[in-house]
Parts: C-alpha cells; structure tokens; sequence
C-alpha cells in the first residue's frame, strides 16, 4: 500500500472527521485523481516535440500520456484541426499516491526559491491546480536528455464540497501551501 494512502487511512480521515464534525466515514473529502497536462505550443511546428513531452511525462507519471488534439483550425495561431497540442495523464488509486508523494517530498522543494504553491488556486469545488514551469524538478527526468524546458499544470480533483475542506485535506497531506495573504 502506499505510504500516503495508509496516512490517509489510519490518521487523516479521524482528523478531518473531528474536526468538520462529520458523522460518518464516507463523508470526509478525499482525492479522486490527480490529472497532469502540458501544453505544447510548438507542437504545430514540430511533431517530435510533443512526442519528447509526452516521454517525459511518462517518466514522471509513470503511465503513458494521452495527447490532445486540436479540434479547431485557427489561421491566427497557424494551427490545424486534429494535430497534436498536448499531452496529458489522470491518475488513480495507488500511482495517485505514489506521484503525490514525489511531488510533496521530493521534486517540490527541488524548485528554485520556492516558498510554498499558492493558496488562490482552488475552484470553488473543492479542487486544486496549480502550474510548475519545468519539468526537470523531478529527479527520474534525464536532464542530458532534455530538448526543451516544459512546464505542466497539476490538477487535484478531490470529494470535498469547499475549498476549505480541500484546502484542510492537502495540508494534511503535506502539501507546502505560501504563507502569503
């Protein structure tokens, strides 16, 4: 079992159930999935850079990328229908944990001058995403082999109803929120 799924079991449900004054166990929020995505703009010009993106985000993710297609033409952006844009992987279950756990503990505090991910990012439906602006903060990207620095959002979609119930959840986890504001 993973390491966060046993925290999630054996201590943080009892926390979040005393402490929202929940009355049975099925009504603590918890995480349904994490979605990572990258966009490629240059994926127009270029084939082989979406397939290096979606190679290294197999390596972080573990799982092989879905990409995403375009499903418009737009002249402006020299983009046209049903090319490949983008890239992305959901994650559930054990791998779930296994990648919240690397992202908390190991690739988070790898980014230069971090002081915490911000607080503002939640939806009003008790999900959280934020963005990273390279992908070499994880330690199982080569960087010898990297072509092109590529940012990704991370998108955690979880039960609660509020933000502050979410908000609670992941500061359970140990995600390192910014003191600011």
């Amino acid at each position: 079992m993973a390491r966060l799924k046993e925290k999630y079991k054996k201590e943080i449900t009892p926390y979040l159930k005393s402490k929202f004054g929940y009355k049975n166990v099925l009504q603590v929020p918890k995480i349904e999935k994490i979605v990572i995505n990258m966009g490629i703009g240059e994926g127009t010009k270029d084939k082989k850079v979406v397939q290096d993106a979606a190679a290294e985000l197999a390596v972080i993710a573990g799982q092989k990328p879905q990409l995403t297609k375009s499903k418009k033409s737009i002249a402006g952006f020299k983009l046209r229908k049903d090319i490949p844009i983008g890239c992305k992987v959901t994650l559930r279950g054990n791998m779930m944990y296994e990648f919240m756990d690397r992202l908390i503990n190991v690739a988070l505090p790898r980014v230069r001058d971090f002081r915490g991910v911000p607080l503002e990012s939640f939806d009003g439906k008790g999900n959280y995403t934020f963005g990273l602006k390279e992908q070499l903060i994880f330690p199982e990207v080569n960087p010898d082999k990297v072509t092109r620095v590529q940012g990704m959002d991370i998108t955690f979609v979880t039960t609660a109803k509020k933000d502050e119930e979410a908000k609670e959840l992941l500061l359970a986890f140990g995600m390192p929120f910014s003191k600011g504001k």
